[in-house]
């Protein structure tokens, strides 16, 4: 992806910034889903949903004393735009210095400007820092890695989608991930490193080739909901497997982690969190 069509003098992405004291919803921008989906060859069909994780929610009660929560932010992968990340970061540091009653307060603003923004409906759950939702969870299936490349030499770090082979006309159904993936900011060309879980049912695929084709990825440059429509839409072409569902796990950045899931199917995906988040 490039960001040719974007207009990055409007982004606060990269850019040095100040920090507003108090609650601030004009600091949120949005960017067209559209603008990344044009740079993938062979754009599939699917179901899906962003899930974003806040890590430094805080706010004043009605006497003024500090208080913290942790956040989940899910955006369907239908939404014509997603919040651009930093700006997310902006707004939600915005609340430090801001009154609220309760929890719940906090809650319906939050929601209210993201589906605002996004003109979709956005749903935020906001919890205490002691709550099950943010407990370590591992990938399942094979780590490949571990147990499918002791004898590849990777050498290519360029996009190669054409790394994906079917193995045989055996029909299998299968979990793998990689601990392995690092893709680029299309705006700051900083690396963002992830967990990519691949949930699979069709023939065999090679999967030295689907490791292989997942490091090729290396130096793509592209924002996280790009990356995995991407990595889902070259796994259809190439593999056309009968399901599939894409997740990716990408690492905390000011606070914040994003987590999209794309697939054949209408699931309900969990908020996993790796130890790495």
């Amino acid at each position: 992806m490039t960001t040719s069509n974007m207009d990055e003098s409007k982004l606060v992405l990269g850019k040095n910034t100040t920090y507003d004291n108090e609650y601030a919803p004009s600091r949120l921008q949005r960017i067209e889903r559209a603008l990344g989906r044009a740079y993938i060859p062979h754009l599939a069909s699917f179901n899906g949903v962003d899930i974003w994780r806040l890590y430094e929610m805080t706010y004043l009660n009605l006497n003024g004393l500090p208080q913290v929560c942790m956040g989940i932010m899910k955006v369907p992968a239908n939404s014509k735009y997603i919040v651009e990340s930093k700006s997310l970061k902006l707004y939600e540091l915005s609340f430090t210095m801001t009154k609220f009653e309760s929890i719940d307060d906090v809650l319906d603003v939050f929601c209210y400007d993201l589906s605002h923004l996004l003109e979709c409906e956005v749903i935020v759950e906001l919890y205490p820092i002691t709550n099950e939702a943010f407990k370590l969870t591992k990938p399942h299936g094979t780590c490949l890695e571990k147990a499918k490349c002791d004898d590849l030499v990777f050498k290519d770090y360029e996009y190669n989608p054409k790394l994906l082979e079917i193995d045989e006309k055996k029909v299998v159904k299968k979990s793998f991930y990689t601990n392995l993936f690092r893709s680029l900011c299309p705006v700051t060309s900083q690396p963002d490193h992830a967990v990519v879980q691949i949930d699979y049912e069709g023939n065999k695929p090679n999967y030295k080739g689907i490791l292989q084709y997942l490091v090729s990825l290396r130096n793509h440059q592209g924002f996280h909901e790009q990356c995995v429509e991407l990595i889902f839409s070259d796994l259809m072409y190439y593999l056309k497997p009968k399901s599939l569902t894409v997740s990716a796990y990408f690492t905390r950045r000011g606070g914040i982690d994003i987590n999209p899931v794309r697939s054949t199917d209408d699931i309900k995906p969990l908020s996993i969190r790796t130890i790495r988040q």
